[in-house]
């Protein structure tokens, strides 16, 4: 057999060169539409609640990968937030002099991914709390927010594109269609028959975003106090 492959496996002893047909590749590898990012954002926007519920107990390989996925949607929006310059944070909060807490909120501006995987931890406390009856652990209930969150970054590419193309203020637009998508799609997740569901699915994000602004707060006045008398 060729030195070129492994005798037990058969596979490269030594992987080709990273080339730009490595990279396009690659590209091609995420954005297929056959179990790619295309293929999710088509199954999120028909059936969300249903499709992840599916991922989550039965078939794993028919998504993207929720961390994955929550990223790169991040990134587009970050891409075309720089682009057009459109300086829309989640949150913006003042310390106690009145000026704005720059560094915790640079961050998140310029780290969506994370920042939104760190927000669905505290809206996934609340859904715990709601639908404490369903069988599902807090990080199911955390991969189900990586899928609604990343669709939500799409939504405001689309409108931050708009807003950048017509100069029209269309991001609070943005926000009230994110608010029933969340609804319905949370919802439709848990129990797509009650109306409830959808009542406690808004009600679990307003109070995540809440609570994860007031620990921003929290951190950003523990961080100035910290920096004014030990720095």
């Amino acid at each position: 057999m060729s030195e070129e492959f492994c005798s037990n496996c058969r596979q490269n002893v030594k992987p080709k060169r990273i080339d730009g047909r490595y990279i396009i590749h690659e590209i091609e590898h995420v954005l297929h539409f056959e179990r790619g990012i295309l293929y999710t954002i088509r199954e999120l926007l028909i059936r969300p609640g249903e499709n992840i519920k599916h991922f989550i107990s039965e078939n794993r390989s028919r998504l993207v990968k929720p961390i994955i996925f929550i990223i790169v949607t991040s990134l587009i929006y970050t891409l075309i937030n720089h682009l057009f310059h459109i300086e829309e944070g989640y949150i913006k909060f003042e310390d106690a002099n009145g000026s704005q807490a720059n560094p915790i909120n640079n961050w998140i501006q310029s780290h969506y991914g994370y920042s939104n995987i760190i927000m669905g931890g505290f809206i996934a406390f609340w859904l715990k709390v709601f639908f404490k009856k369903y069988d599902y652990n807090f990080f199911e209930i955390l991969i189900l927010l990586c899928f609604v969150l990343g669709m939500e970054m799409l939504i405001f590419s689309v409108f931050a594109i708009l807003e950048g193309i017509t100069h029209i203020h269309s991001m609070a637009i943005a926000t009230v269609i994110i608010l029933v998508y969340f609804s319905w799609a949370v919802g439709q997740f848990f129990d797509k028959t009650k109306t409830a569901s959808y009542v406690k699915a808004l009600v679990s994000y307003i109070l995540g975003m809440l609570t994860f602004g007031i620990a921003l707060l929290i951190l950003g006045t523990l961080t100035a106090l910290i920096t004014k008398y030990y720095i």
